[in-house]
Parts: C-alpha cells; sequence; structure tokens
C-alpha cells in the first residue's frame, strides 16, 4: 500500500524510536526529583527545549511539553484567555480552525467570553480587512491557524500580526501543527506569540506536542497538580517524548519549503485540471504537501475505497470528522456546491512518498473519473 495519508498522522522515524528508546532505558528518571539521576534527568530535559526553542527562533522564549495538539490548542485558547480577563473578554479565531480550538472557544463562550469567528473565501483564506474590523480594545486573543488541516490554505500570519499588535494588546497565537516540518515557521519572521505543535505530524510519537511561547507570556494553567512545567502543566514531565520530539524537529524543520512536494502537487493538479467532475480545493496559496479533491455527484467513502483497492491510502476531508458521513465544518466555510462538497478527498505527501507514487496516483484519478463518467 502506499500511505498518503500524512496530515493524519505520519511513520514514525526510526531514529525518532531510538531516542525515545535511549531516553527511556538512561534517564527515566523523575526530572522533579532533587537526587544525581532526577538533576541529570531534567538537565537532558532543558537541553531537548533548548533545541526546540532554537528550531523555531524563539530562544529566549519557553516550551511546555504536551500530549498532543489538542491539549496545547487547549491550553492556549483557554489558558490565555483566563490569564488575561481581567484586560477584556473579546476572543477571535477563524471558522475554519481544528476542533480543539473551535471547541474550546465554544467552551470560553459558556464562561462569559464574546467569541468572533472570521470567514474565508473560496480558498479557504481569511480577510485581512475582516480582521481589522473585528479587533477592539477588550479583545485579549487572537488564534489563526498557520496551514488549514483540511484545504492547505495558508493564512498571512505575519499581515495578521502587524494587525493585531498595532491595534491590540491581544496574544496570538497560531495552530502550526500542519505546518511546522513543511513550512518555514520562525516565530520572530511570524510575529506570532504562541504556536501549537503535534509530533506525530511529523514523523514522531503519538500523545506528544508542545505549546511555545514568546518570553512575558503565559497562559493560566488549565490543570492542577504539581506544578510542573512551570506551574503550567500539571504531572511528571515524560523526559524521553521530549527528546523525541525534540528530534522530529531537528529532523524536519526547514527553512523552505520542500520542492519535491510543490512539483508533486503541480503534477497533480495538471492531471485534475483537465476534467470537470474534479474540482481542486484551495489551488493557489496553499501548503505543497496537501491536495485536496472534490469528486461530483459521489461520497468521499465511494472515492476512498477505490483508491484503497488500487493500491492507495487517502482520507475524506479531515481524519478527525471523516467518520460522520457529512460534510465537515471547513468545506460548509468556503462554500463549495452541493454537487461536490460529499465527495472531498485529501492528499497528503510525506517523508515516505516518492515520484513513483506520485505517478500511480495520478493513473488511479484518470481510472476512477473515467468510472465516474460511465456511471453517470
Amino acid at each position: 500500500m502506499i500511505y498518503l495519508d500524512n496530515s493524519s498522522t505520519t511513520q514514525p522515524d526510526n531514529a525518532v524510536l531510538e531516542s525515545f528508546i535511549a531516553a527511556n532505558l538512561e534517564y527515566y528518571a523523575n526530572p522533579a526529583s532533587l537526587h544525581r539521576m532526577g538533576r541529570e534527568t531534567d538537565v537532558l530535559l532543558r537541553r531537548a527545549k533548548e533545541q526546540m526553542l532554537q528550531l523555531v527562533n524563539n530562544r529566549e522564549g519557553e516550551v511546555v511539553i504536551t500530549s498532543g495538539g489538542t491539549e496545547s490548542n487547549n491550553l492556549a485558547l483557554i489558558g490565555f484567555a483566563m490569564a488575561y480577563r481581567s484586560r477584556g473578554n473579546h476572543v477571535i479565531t477563524t471558522k475554519i480552525e481544528h476542533p480543539s480550538v473551535l471547541l474550546a472557544c465554544k467552551h470560553l463562550e459558556t464562561l462569559g467570553f464574546e467569541v468572533d469567528y472570521l470567514s474565508v473565501d473560496e480558498q479557504g483564506i481569511i480577510s485581512i480587512e475582516e480582521l481589522d474590523e473585528k479587533l477592539r480594545k477588550d479583545t485579549i486573543l487572537v488564534s489563526i491557524m498557520h496551514v488549514n488541516n483540511e484545504l492547505g490554505s495558508i493564512q498571512p500570519l505575519a499581515a495578521c500580526a502587524e494587525l493585531i499588535h498595532k491595534k491590540s494588546r491581544a496574544v496570538f497565537h497560531s495552530d502550526c501543527v500542519q505546518s511546522i516540518g513543511k513550512l518555514p515557521v520562525n516565530m520572530q519572521h511570524l510575529g506570532v506569540d504562541a504556536i501549537t505543535v503535534s509530533a506525530h505530524k511529523l514523523n514522531g510519537l503519538k500523545n506528544t506536542g508542545a505549546l511555545f511561547l514568546k518570553k512575558g507570556i503565559k497562559p493560566q494553567a488549565i490543570m492542577h497538580g504539581g506544578g510542573q512545567e512551570n506551574g503550567l502543566r500539571s504531572g511528571t514531565v515524560s523526559v524521553p517524548n521530549a527528546v523525541a520530539l525534540a528530534k522530529a524537529l531537528r529532523l524536519s524543520v526547514v527553512e523552505k519549503e520542500r520542492a519535491d512536494y510543490r512539483t508533486w502537487r503541480n503534477r497533480v493538479l495538471e492531471t485534475c485540471t483537465k476534467y470537470e467532475n474534479i474540482q481542486v480545493l484551495c489551488p493557489k496559496n496553499s501548503a505543497p504537501h496537501i491536495v485536496s479533491l472534490a469528486f461530483r455527484g459521489i461520497k468521499g467513502e465511494v472515492a476512498v475505497n477505490y483508491f484503497q483497492e488500487n493500491g492507495l491510502i487517502v482520507s475524506t476531508s479531515s481524519a478527525c470528522s471523516s467518520k460522520n458521513g457529512q460534510a465537515g465544518h471547513v468545506i460548509e466555510a468556503i462554500g463549495l456546491h452541493n454537487r461536490f462538497k460529499n465527495g472531498v478527498v485529501r492528499i497528503s505527501f510525506g517523508n515516505t512518498t516518492t515520484d513513483e507514487h506520485i505517478e500511480q496516483l495520478v493513473s488511479v484519478i484518470e481510472r476512477f473519473i473515467d468510472v465516474i463518467e460511465k456511471g453517470m
């Protein structure tokens, strides 16, 4: 089978697994312990964090190790809102965020916060003008994802940051789960105050993530206990997971987008634009590793099954919502026509993808279109 669902999860890299095992065998002591083994483990944890901070150009900041992107997003959304509530109660996000952001915002609404949800165009891109209109003096938090997990659309974070910091005192957070390792993620250049990353999206381990914070930016803890992670995330820190995350980031972080991903994406787009029964979602300003296609008049599950029967693993829309059989909130937000919106398939490249895989993908797409047209 050829695996083309890397935006859902990736195969762990052998070097990452080796670093995890080595840390477990030697540095298994509790880093909060005062004895020698505990101190040695704490030194390793600090070294791993320093490496991670350097990789995103946030050397003076802080990184909180979490269980993954969902926890990191919850800590950011709920934690920042509660920490800065004395400044105001207004939060801004977008309609196409990951559910871990959207549902955290819904929770904030039950606590009395006011949340504005920015709309997007048919490419899945927000409007800077709308952001400008929504920003207020009492805006305390803005959360805008870098790359959308279903469309691959890239948001103009640097322009957003300039506007946000000019017009408000709001903390600017970005979910960078789908961008890190595929696009440059430089916190200084992007102008963001906090970012979320997840290890299993970049050939690391599941149940490992992080929230990166600029110096002086601190959310309120949402989980209470022993006060680990500078009081932000209680519970014994898994140093082996932190070491493995640092390794995954070292292996994957890029200074520019990968040329092979862009070449493969263009190859698929060239094929699809020949057919009326395929609509490419977000063909312009999008990440190179994600291609989302909408097939006219069929369900996405039909396409996924056909691709699987022909040796390819792809997904319907986002894996987080693909089992409910309905068009997701992202597809609804871009206003995709009813004839296409139930037939969305997401193809995502990774480190195991090759030129030969792409040629087989193109061949299967062409055969599938032929099947669709004969059935109409």
